[in-house]
């Protein structure tokens, strides 16, 4: 928890169906409404990881805020922005209008079912690294105990060569 009671939060945006700016725009305007103190980061032009390689380019990026939801009830108001955003689920690699994915929540370390945070493959994402070291370098990882910046270095190096 923050110093004011609330949970801090990060959540990854992304988009690679449409308009992506607009999706993105879309998804960011409606976070107000139970995050607050939100810092966006710039948004990221990548390639497709990890989804069929035809797929288009998403646009990527990361804000962090705080609530006071609980994180169960922050996924489920992600996923009703996706839905409203025109999200269809026909396949786990589909192509998407607007992907919402919680990243953190706090220091917490949470595993329920249809809930894992820290979001299990963000240390491996570049396009979730990148933008969460632009407005949160010195968030630890509950998992590691390591800070964004220094999980971000070892993606860095471990994988030489432009990361878009």
């Amino acid at each position: 928890m923050t110093k004011s009671g609330r949970n801090a939060v990060a959540i990854a945006l992304g988009s690679n169906l449409g308009d992506r700016e607009a999706n993105l725009a879309f998804g960011l305007s409606a976070l107000p409404g139970f995050i607050t103190n939100l810092t966006s980061s710039r948004w990221h032009d990548t390639a497709p990881v990890g989804v069929p390689a035809d797929q288009p380019r998403y646009l990527n990026g990361v804000v962090v805020g705080e609530t006071e939801l609980g994180a169960r009830e922050v996924l489920e108001r992600l996923l009703q922005i996706e839905e409203a955003a025109g999200r269809t689920r026909p396949s786990p690699m589909a192509p998407r209008t607007l992907d919402l994915d919680l990243i953190l929540f706090g220091g917490e370390r949470i595993e329920e079912p249809g809930l894992v945070v820290p979001h299990p493959r963000f240390r491996e994402r570049l396009f979730v690294l990148e933008p969460l070291a632009e407005v949160a370098p010195g968030w630890i990882d509950p998992a590691t105990g390591k800070s964004i910046s220094a999980l971000l270095r070892e993606q860095q190096a471990a994988r030489p060569g432009p990361s878009s």
